[in-house]
């Protein structure tokens, strides 16, 4: 079992990205998420986390899972993470940009985020988002980085048994 989650919520062609304040990724857009606490299961983590970071209440049936994010630094530390997209209904007022404990809420364009050239996001970003907004299918995406630059990036498709 990972120790993290994240979570990408779209409204429309926007998502609500964070704009970190604290380690890691400080500085960058990312999706919201955050540690799964002792004897919580992912699925609760990331409904407790997007209340959280966002004050915007979910349900289970609202969140996807989308699959596994694993990463591995300097040959040193390894980890991982569940991905998951919440749909947000398309008339759903949130007023950004919105300051909160964890940094700055904002709506960001899809094709924003997916820019060649945008260095102010998570680099993992634009290889992910991509297979979690358009397929039906669960992936694994696994990332190596070394010296805090991604120099592999592999995803291939979740088979059921490895879900479970």
């Amino acid at each position: 079992m990972y120790k993290h989650t994240l979570c990408f919520m779209k409204r429309n062609d926007e998502i609500l990205m964070l704009n970190r304040e604290y380690d890691p990724l400080k500085g960058l857009w990312n999706g919201v998420g955050g540690k799964i606490a002792n004897q919580e299961t992912p699925l609760a983590c990331i409904i407790r986390e997007v209340k959280e970071e966002t004050g915007i209440d979910i349900l289970d049936n609202q969140v996807q899972f989308k699959g596994i994010i694993k990463w591995e630094f300097d040959d040193a530390y390894f980890g991982g993470m569940y991905a998951y997209l919440v749909n947000i209904p398309k008339d759903y007022s949130y007023p950004t940009p919105k300051k909160v404990d964890e940094g700055i809420l904002d709506w960001k364009n899809i094709s924003w985020l997916l820019s060649e050239g945008n260095y102010g996001l998570d680099e993992i970003i634009p290889h992910i988002l991509p297979k979690i907004l358009d397929s039906s299918k669960k992936f694994e995406h696994r990332c190596v980085i070394i010296n805090n630059k991604m120099v592999a990036y592999e995803c291939k498709e979740l088979e059921i048994l490895e879900i479970l």
